[in-house]
């Protein structure tokens, strides 16, 4: 019997750098040949050095990567004894694939999932919101196998992951805050990840078909269930606001105010340069002549076309900061908000899709046609804009409310002046 060594080696292709993942593969050595086989683990160069570090999964993923080198040794191992050439393909099929489901491995479907994240060809970002997704599969516990992809489970899923807590800041468990659950939003894109990936399957023939599709209509995404936005007085309450000049905390409240007047996402006011921008003639209310400056492009995360005009409190931030926007990263951004909303008394959480709904609230309030809201935001469809329009009915009902109470107390107060005036004459005339 020949010799043969395996071991794990990390980017093989030579494409990781200090902010891109590399892949670890097993590679086995045999004959003068050498074998290479996917793990579907990617870790970056400094989180590898012969074992994985300095990663919150690393146990899990050291002994994920020590139990494939033993099922590949152990392959290895027959194919040498019966004196075959080595199958990389079948080392693989006993790897990933369930030949009999019946008597699968407790993990086959997630190593499947794990292995398929790996090969996607979509950027980090979208990566890692897959392997999130895995990862409340994995924490369930009743999908693990390709039989257990059954509609009962799908349920059942779904049921749990509407219980799962979102996480909490130190401020948050320190004050004692009861935590909420995960959004909707959110266990929909849990769903729509997994039911790509079996359609992968299906395409594969590793299953006939996708659980989902008996399940059409099922788990459909749905609106945000309370679409908030500012109010006009905390709009200026926000703008009124006077944190420390160049401080982060006064940069994030510009920043929310420049989204607040533009209805830009928090990426595409990142990205926002002044060259872009056409200055054009206007004319103002008072008849004088005036300028604007416009600009028609494309949100970055969607390609969708909006059309944007700098109105007066976003040309004064611009002009403090060299007509840029304030810099500041994600994270930084929305724990100053935070800080800001306690300091104003806010019931609404800051954040920066806050003020996109706050600037598309406003506008249709001020008269702005939904359509016209819609491009301006540079939503995909005119339906997403109609939520904002819902919300706005439901203002609108308050404000008639508000008026007939006034209307109502109004028609009291002069029957009772007029009762009044007449025990007052009744009791003159005595």
């Amino acid at each position: 019997m020949n010799n043969y060594t395996t071991a794990v080696i990390f980017d093989r292709k030579k494409k990781a750098n200090k902010d891109t993942e590399g892949l670890l593969e097993i590679r086995i050595s045999a004959n003068r040949k050498s074998y290479y086989i996917s793990t579907g683990v990617r870790v970056l160069p400094k989180q590898w050095a012969g074992t994985v570090l300095h990663r919150a999964d690393a146990e899990t993923l050291n002994e994920r990567l020590g139990s494939m080198v033993r099922k590949v040794a152990e392959e290895v191992t027959r194919c040498m004894a019966d004196g075959r050439e080595i199958d990389v393909t079948a080392i693989k099929e006993h790897l990933f694939v369930v030949k009999n489901p019946q008597a699968s491995e407790p993990d086959v479907l997630l190593n499947w999932i794990d292995g398929q994240i790996a090969a996607l060809n979509v950027k980090d970002g979208t990566r890692q919101h897959f392997r999130v997704m895995q990862k409340r599969l994995e924490a369930f516990g009743r999908i693990r196998q390709w039989e257990d992809l059954t509609t009962e489970n799908i349920y059942a899923w779904d049921a749990w992951l509407h219980t799962l807590p979102k996480p909490q800041s130190k401020a948050d468990i320190q004050a004692g805050r009861e935590r909420e659950c995960i959004s909707s939003a959110s266990v929909h894109n849990y769903h729509k990840d997994l039911k790509s990936l079996l359609s992968r399957a299906v395409k594969m023939g590793k299953i006939e078909q996708n659980p989902y599709d008996r399940l059409r209509g099922e788990f459909k995404k749905c609106e945000n269930e309370s679409t908030e936005y500012l109010t006009e007085e905390e709009m200026k309450a926000l703008e009124s606001l006077h944190p420390l000049a160049g401080t982060q905390m006064a940069m994030a409240r510009d920043l929310f105010v420049f989204q607040m007047y533009t209805g830009l996402s928090y990426s595409d006011s990142q990205a926002f340069d002044i060259k872009d921008y056409k200055r054009v003639p206007a004319a103002d209310a008072d008849g004088s002549r005036g300028e604007r400056w416009v600009h028609v492009g494309e949100r970055i995360k969607t390609g969708v076309a909006y059309v944007s005009q700098l109105l007066p409190p976003v040309v004064e931030i611009l002009e403090r900061y060299n007509w840029q926007t304030p810099k500041i990263n994600n994270t930084q951004y929305n724990a100053c908000l935070k800080v800001i909303q306690q300091a104003l008394g806010f019931t609404s959480k800051l954040h920066s899709h806050l003020a996109r709904h706050t600037f598309a609230t406003w506008m249709l309030a001020n008269g702005v046609p939904l359509e016209h809201v819609s491009k301006m935001v540079g939503h995909t469809n005119i339906r997403q804009t109609q939520r904002y329009a819902k919300v706005m009915a439901t203002a609108v009902y308050d404000d008639f409310e508000k008026v007939a109470k006034k209307m109502v107390a109004k028609k009291n107060s002069k029957k009772m002046k007029a009762e009044d005036g007449g025990d007052w004459k009744n009791e003159e005339m005595r």
